[in-house]
Order: C-alpha cells, then structure tokens, then sequence
C-alpha cells in the first residue's frame, strides 16, 4: 500500500512494457524502500511494533509482522528477478511465476480460495452486511483480478499510483465486513 505513493513522489519507479511477462506488463526498475527485502523486513517490525504498543498483544503483533514480511515472499514467489534484497544492492531474486498465465493461476486462485475459506471457516457473520458484504468484497476481487490478468495495460505510471491508492477503498469495506463477523472459537471450528 506503500508504493503508490513512493511512485507518485518519484521515489520508486516502473515502466508500462506489454508483454514484460505473460501476467504483468510492468518493469519494475526501482523500489527499494516498499519491496528490498531488507525494508520489508523494518516495515514487519515496524509495524508490528505499533501493535505491540497500542493493543499490548505480543503475539498479535508478531503474527501481523509476519503477514506484512509474507508479502515479499509471495512477490519473491511470482516477480521475475527484480526484487532487491536491500535498498543500494545489486542482489535480485524471483522465481518468475508470472512468466506463465496457467502457473500464476495455479497458485493464486487457490491461494485466494483458501484465504476466504479459511476467513469464513473463522468468522460468522452478525447480519445480513457481514454476510453479503463478504460475497460482494470477494466478488468484487475475483472481478479485479481477472481484469488484471486479462484486460488491458494501465495508460500511464500516475493511474497505476492513483488505482493502486484506491485500494484504501477495498481495506476500508473489509474492516466494515469484519465488523459485521464474529469470530468463531477455534473449539467450534
């Protein structure tokens, strides 16, 4: 969620190149404060240091310092090498999932399946929001992604930024999702 804010100021840079892979036509040339492993590593701990002082849940903080750190490995998992190991180094890794549309749909999609499963299997919902705003924000992903693999390149690097700052949006309606779920206790799960 960093990024396209780095991008807009000029601190990170990509380039729009159809064909750049067989997923995503984006060149990522420069971004070492959102995605060096080394600063994803300080966003974890800073993150999950926030936590640690406003809720006082040493365990709750560690757990979202490793889901903020799990994104650089899923990015490792699917970016061609192009993702540095620190800001200033010329280390890059990346597995290059994204050089294949059937592989990156192997492993996505039934990560995504398995992310709604598993927060349905989780939580209940309250009220009709907490039951149909779940189907309509998943819904509403599905249709996103599909876009993103199947539709056309963004015009310019700016809409990248601006659509990529509209994802504030899709975080907003979760958190009012998840304040219409309880969870459910792990014995009756």
């Amino acid at each position: 969620m960093l990024w396209p804010t780095l991008l807009l100021l000029g601190l990170e840079s990509v380039r729009i190149a159809p064909g750049a892979t067989a997923v995503t036509p984006f060149v990522f040339e420069h971004y070492p404060v959102s995605h060096s492993l080394l600063a994803v590593l300080l966003w974890a701990l800073a993150f999950g240091a926030v936590h640690l002082v406003w809720r006082r849940n040493l365990r709750m903080a560690a757990l979202l310092a490793g889901l903020v750190l799990s994104h650089w490995l899923l990015d490792a998992l699917v970016h061609i090498p192009d993702l540095p190991l620190a800001p200033g180094g010329d280390a890059r890794v990346g597995l290059g999932l994204w050089q294949s549309h059937i592989a990156t749909l192997l492993v996505e999609v039934p990560l995504f399946v398995a992310g709604v499963w598993l927060y349905t299997r989780g939580t209940r919902p309250l009220d009709r929001a907490g039951r149909y705003g779940l189907v309509g924000l998943v819904a509403l992903l599905a249709v996103i992604y599909a876009g993103n693999l199947y539709g056309p390149p963004p015009d310019s690097v700016a809409a990248i930024a601006w659509v990529g700052h509209a994802q504030w949006l899709l975080v907003l309606w979760a958190w009012w999702v998840d304040r219409h779920r309880a969870s459910i206790p792990a014995s009756a799960a």
